[in-house]
């Protein structure tokens, strides 16, 4: 039975940390790409850039399963997807 120190533990999980990240950062990729084409059919047939109602959920959403800093993330989130309004 191999026991990790603690210098091996700490670099096992930064590396499943960093791991994380990149999925994270490719989702939100993902999202941007598919909130423009959301946007973007939404103004070729007459509405508008940002659908405040749907953003409020989206919000919501976060805080629920967040608390707080949720809400953070979401705005930053929301920003990356849409731009400042």
């Amino acid at each position: 039975m191999t026991t990790l120190t603690a210098e091996q533990t700490i670099d096992d999980a930064r590396a499943r940390i960093d791991a994380l990240d990149d999925r994270i950062i490719g989702l939100i990729q993902e999202r941007m790409a598919v909130s423009t084409v959301v946007q973007e059919t939404r103004i070729s047939s007459g509405g508008r850039r940002v659908n405040l109602s749907r953003e409020m959920e989206i919000l919501g959403r976060y805080r629920e399963a967040l608390g707080k800093p949720g809400t953070a993330l979401a705005m930053t989130m929301l920003e990356l997807c849409r731009g400042r309004i």
